[in-house]
This record gives C-alpha cells, sequence and structure tokens, in this order.
C-alpha cells in the first residue's frame, strides 16, 4: 500500500516535471536552442496567477488569474525571444546557454523582490480535497495535475504533428536558411515558439503551486526537467512526459528505500544511463542533416 501511494504520489510530481521539460522541447525542436531559464519561467508564472488570485488588489476568480498569468507569460517568452534571443541569430548555441541561465537569475530576482523569498501558499478551489481508496490518498491536486498533463502533451503533440505551423517550425529547426528561403516565417515562429513555453511554464507552476508552497527557488526544479527531457529526447514530447514521469516515480522510491544521497542523485543517474545506452534518449527524434 505505501507503495502505491508513492507511486501515485511519484506520477503527479512526474507530471510537472514533464511539462516543465515539455517547454525545453518546444525550444528545441523550433530552434535547437536549450531554454535554461525554463524552470524559472514556471516559478515565475506560479508567482504570478498567486498575485492575480490570491492578492488583496486583484483578487480574481481562480480561473480569470491562470488564463491572464498564461497571456502576461506568452508576452514574457515573446519578449525575451523578441529583445535578447533574437540578437544571438548566427552565433554559437553556447551564447544562449549563457543567456538563458543569466535570465534565470533575473526572474528569480524580479520574483523575490515582489512577492519575497517566504514560501506562499496559492490558495485554490480544491484545497485540501483528498479522497482515500483502500488506504491509498488520492488528493484533487494530484489528480488534476495527471489530466492536464495529458491534455495539454496531446495538444502540443497534434500542433507540431498535424498543424501547417508545428511543421513548419520543426522544419526550421532542422535548416533555419533553407526554411527561410521556401516562405517559411521563422522569426515570426520563434517568438511563437517562446510564448508557447511561457505559457506551458505557467500551467507547469500554478500545477506546482497547488501542491504546496512556492518561493523563487523554486525555478531550479528545472535541472530536473531538463534531465527528463535529455532521458525522453530532446525532440520528443511524448518523452518529455515519460523522462518526467521516470523521474517523479523513482525519486520518492529511492527516497524511501535508499540512502539519501542516492536519492538525490537518482535523476541524474538515470540520465546518465540513457545517455551511455541511447545518446539521443528514449524517444530520439534525432536524424542526420543534409548538407
Amino acid at each position: 500500500m505505501e507503495l502505491l501511494q508513492l507511486l501515485f504520489s511519484g506520477i503527479a510530481n512526474g507530471c510537472i516535471y514533464g511539462l516543465v521539460a515539455l517547454g525545453f522541447v518546444l525550444i528545441y525542436k523550433s530552434s535547437e536552442g536549450v531554454n535554461f531559464a525554463q524552470g524559472d519561467m514556471m516559478m515565475l508564472g506560479a508567482f504570478i496567477a498567486l498575485g492575480l488570485g490570491n492578492s488583496a488588489q486583484m483578487g480574481l476568480p481562480f480561473g480569470i488569474a491562470i488564463i491572464g498569468a498564461m497571456i502576461i507569460m506568452y508576452g514574457v517568452g515573446w519578449g525575451v525571444e523578441r529583445v535578447f534571443v533574437r540578437q544571438l541569430f548566427g552565433q554559437p548555441q553556447f551564447a544562449l546557454v549563457i543567456l538563458t541561465i543569466a535570465m534565470g537569475f533575473i526572474f528569480r530576482f524580479i520574483a523575490g523582490s515582489i512577492w519575497g523569498y517566504t514560501p506562499l501558499v496559492f490558495e485554490t478551489p480544491f484545497s485540501g480535497m483528498n479522497w482515500n481508496f483502500g488506504g491509498v490518498i488520492l488528493s484533487a491536486a494530484d489528480l488534476i495535475t495527471i489530466l492536464v498533463t495529458a491534455v495539454l502533451t496531446l495538444a502540443l503533440w497534434f500542433f507540431f504533428a498535424r498543424t501547417k505551423t508545428g511543421l513548419a517550425a520543426q522544419a526550421a529547426s532542422q535548416n533555419q536558411m533553407a526554411a527561410y528561403i521556401v516562405g517559411v516565417p521563422v522569426i515570426r515562429l520563434n517568438s511563437l515558439i517562446w510564448g508557447l513555453s511561457g505559457v506551458v511554464a505557467t500551467v507547469a507552476g500554478v500545477l506546482y503551486a497547488t501542491k504546496g508552497a512556492i518561493d523563487p527557488n523554486i525555478g531550479l526544479l528545472g535541472i530536473k526537467a531538463f534531465a527528463a527531457a535529455v532521458i525522453g529526447g530532446m525532440g520528443s514530447l511524448p518523452g518529455a512526459l515519460l523522462g518526467g514521469l521516470l523521474i517523479g516515480i523513482i525519486e520518492p522510491i529511492a527516497g524511501r528505500y535508499a540512502p539519501g544521497e542516492l536519492a538525490q542523485m537518482s535523476p541524474y543517474i538515470i540520465m546518465l544511463i540513457v545517455l551511455i545506452t541511447r545518446p539521443g534518449g528514449l524517444f530520439s527524434q534525432i536524424h542526420a542533416k543534409k548538407v
């Protein structure tokens, strides 16, 4: 029974890791770059939703607060690409890594300056709702997290696999110059994808906030999410979710049955094993480029 409880909790946590990993994959699929500020965008989105919904000044309904935060974070993602990332066009990918790491520090500073560093609780309509099934406690927050993650992953997969815009974004990631020559609006697509990654980050942040307190340092969860994206395959949306689920499930089980140091290292041990045995990830979508 204890194992079932750990399994269910791990699946819910893994969904959050998977959602943040989806943000990594979105950026990678459109530009083959890595946004190391994705975890901090998740944190910022959660705080914006909290500010819109819980503050005495705003006090918006829960759903409206989330939609407002998603819109704002779309603008943040779009703005980061438009003002900063676009200036790195033609530069080595390492430049984007340094830029996004710096952006992460800035986002944490902004959140700390506005909301402080004391953990805050995001009040939700389903706070405290739990069901007991044969000794296994199922919370409404966990169930909603799993459902929203499944729906969002399916929607993003459909976007990239079945829509002209999604297919164009993938073509641009393979060869931006060739895509530009044949009429693909590469620059506009990059802004769209960065904005979309901000929306996904906000959803992940809100789901995380429904399960516990938040503070500016929760953005460091992005490190585990990056490991999840690598495990699943940087170009695969389902792979990102699978990688998140693997980490989410193994982490609490290792924490219960393994030494503390091993439990903390478990996500990165899994990543190392996958990199050695399958360098492209479990759902590798890396193809050789024709030049």
